[in-house]
């Protein structure tokens, strides 16, 4: 009974989506005449026919595919390369839920063995964005090829799971399967996108070893996975070893230098090159805009032959990373006013600088181009948009936004949860966060985990949930903790009054060469009225980073909390005599379309 519902679940998903077409489509399909009906034809021949058709792209693919289905329907059994050309077509039409019938008839017909087809689903389930889905048809592989391999590692990687795909490639080296060039080339991008510089010479070591460093792929790979650890001389070495070089070379050798502020290199090899593309020159702007002058940037900007929306979008890059937002909204009129196309990373650039000043009416009108331009869904700009509101206090219209968007992934989660965090709505934040690790191929990250650490640290009752999370982090996802989330942790524990466990906690993570770190610790003993942890945390920041007036106005204001004046009074003075005063604090809120200042 089972197995005849899903067959008859085959024919009727395909009916669903043919619902949707065109309707000279919608005829065709359900007239009495349809191919199926009146060739009499054996199995063989029908099979023979319609995945002839699909393999040579027929131009009515889901036509085809229906007629597939009802003879699955039937009874008639295809072979393995008639159901690689059914996942096939049937992922290329968008049909997801259709592969997954298909990938119960495999496991029961028994083609779960047949490696072209298992990675046949592999690609499938990489292209709908379904890695657990993909992993589960890996394990099912009795023996999966490189390709096979390849395909999961792949997906990881694409869909940003940049972690598990590394785990996942060291897992291929220790099997009996040889890693090929496209292995190494996946991991190579993970290493870059994580920083990992050592685990991506230990791989540069393996393609030596294999052979591979001549292809020029390779090459590329290792070129850019060098440039975004940060290994300058080790990209130029690769590139100069090259014997043959594309333009993807010559472009990644300048990205190297340009993104790591060797701007004089990425300026020599830009000469060198025997041709330039546009992204030659949006390297180069890109890099003067993060570590030149600005200005210079402009300069090559008006002398590109034919800048596109990238070439304007690395100078608004610039602005916004060095924080001169007022500056990039200037230009943000000059591109408006130009007429230059903008695409999602222009707005989402620009909506970051708008949430950095809580400039709500420029957000609202940046937010009325990105409708006007049909881009306001798109992931990378709807992240931005909820973001945004929510840095501008608006976080009922940050939820409207975040429950209209058809499509989110973990940024668009993580904007919410921040949102929830920076508003001071610890309930939503751990309701949201809970949400999150019931959604399929998501998980939370560090981003995550801060933002809900965050949450409880502002939230007395929530203490001891903050220390759960925290040991969760570590111990369950496996994320390593950063500066940030420790500084969050001693915040939280200050709260709850255990600074003594806070700074056994500062040594245990490595974190006590960190000034910053201290810097937290005496913030928390402030809280907390610990005179004991303060003196220790204070003379580790005098040691770290010198002397610093956070660390003599926090020791004079504990000494006076516990009435010891004479002391408070003492540090008063040593303040006047280096010359040292509290700096004045500074806020800011949009009035009448204007920013008010206010000094505190």
């Amino acid at each position: 009974m089972h197995d005849c519902s899903a067959k008859l679940s085959l024919v009727k998903t395909v009916q669903r989506h043919l619902s949707k077409q065109k309707p000279f489509i919608r005829t065709k399909l359900f007239s009495p005449t349809n191919r199926v009906n009146r060739i009499p034809l054996s199995d063989f021949e029908l099979w023979t026919k319609i995945i002839s058709d699909l393999a040579q792209g027929a131009t009515e693919p889901e036509i085809a595919l229906h007629d597939a289905s009802r003879m699955l329907n039937n009874g008639s059994k295809p072979n393995g390369y008639s159901l690689v050309q059914l996942i096939r077509v049937s992922t290329d039409l968008g049909y997801d839920s259709y592969c997954q019938l298909l990938h119960g008839y495999i496991i029961k017909s028994g083609f779960v063995s047949d490696v072209s087809v298992s990675n046949a689903l592999l690609k499938s389930y990489k292209r709908f964005g379904s890695s657990k889905c993909a992993h589960k048809v890996f394990v099912e592989i009795p023996q999966p090829s490189v390709i096979s391999w390849n395909s999961l590692i792949s997906g990881y990687v694409q869909s940003g799971q940049f972690s598990k795909g590394l785990c996942l490639f060291l897992e291929l080296g220790r099997s009996d399967i040889c890693a090929d060039a496209f292995s190494f080339s996946i991991a190579l991008s993970a290493c870059g996108q994580l920083n990992l510089l050592r685990l991506g010479q230990s791989i540069h070591s393996k393609i030596l070893k294999c052979g591979l460093e001549s292809g020029v792929v390779i090459a590329n790979c290792l070129i850019d996975t060098y440039g975004k650890c940060g290994s300058v001389e080790e990209a130029i070495s690769v590139f100069e070893y090259m014997i043959n070089k594309d333009i993807i070379s010559w472009n990644s050798v300048v990205a190297a230098c340009a993104k790591n502020g060797e701007l004089e290199l990425a300026f020599c090899f830009f000469h060198r090159m025997p041709y330039r593309d546009i992204i030659s020159y949006n390297q180069l702007i890109s890099g003067i805009a993060l570590f030149g002058n600005i200005d210079d940037a402009i300069q090559i900007l008006s002398h590109v032959p034919n800048p596109n929306s990238s070439s304007w979008t690395s100078i608004l890059t610039g602005y916004v990373n060095r924080n001169w937002a007022w500056d990039a909204l200037g230009f943000f009129s000059t591109m408006h006013a130009e007429g230059v196309g903008m695409d999602e990373f222009t707005y989402s650039i620009i909506l970051s600088g708008a949430a950095g000043l809580s400039a709500l009416t420029w957000g609202v009108l940046i937010h009325c181009c990105t409708i006007k331009c049909g881009l306001e869904t798109a992931v990378v700009v709807g992240s931005a948009l909820i973001d945004m509101y929510s840095k501008c206090g608006q976080v009922k219209t940050a939820e409207s936004m975040f429950q209209a968007m058809p499509r989110k992934n973990l940024i668009t989660w993580n904007a919410m949860v921040s949102g929830y965090a920076h508003n001071g709505d610890s309930t939503k934040v751990i309701q949201l966060f809970e949400q999150i690790k019931m959604v399929r191929d998501l998980q939370p990250d560090s981003v995550t985990f801060l933002n809900v650490l965050a949450a409880c640290s502002h939230d007395e009752t929530l203490c001891q949930s903050g220390i759960q999370y925290f040991e969760s982090m570590i111990n369950e996802y496996r994320i390593e903790p950063t500066v940030e989330h420790c500084c969050t942790m001693i915040r939280l524990m200050g709260k709850g009054g255990e600074v003594f466990r806070a700074g056994r906690m500062i040594n245990t993570l490595g974190f006590e060469c960190c000034g910053v770190v201290w810097r937290a610790l005496l913030g928390a003993c402030g809280t907390s009225k610990d005179l004991k942890v303060a003196k220790i945390a204070a003379a580790k920041v005098i040691e770290l980073e010198g002397d610093d007036e956070y660390v003599y106005v926090m020791m004079s204001n504990m000494y006076a909390c516990y009435g010891k004046w004479r002391e408070a009074s003492l540090i008063r003075k040593l303040m006047r005599d280096r010359g040292m005063r509290k700096e004045a604090g500074c806020s800011w809120i949009e009035v009448e379309n204007m920013i008010a200042n206010s000094i505190q």
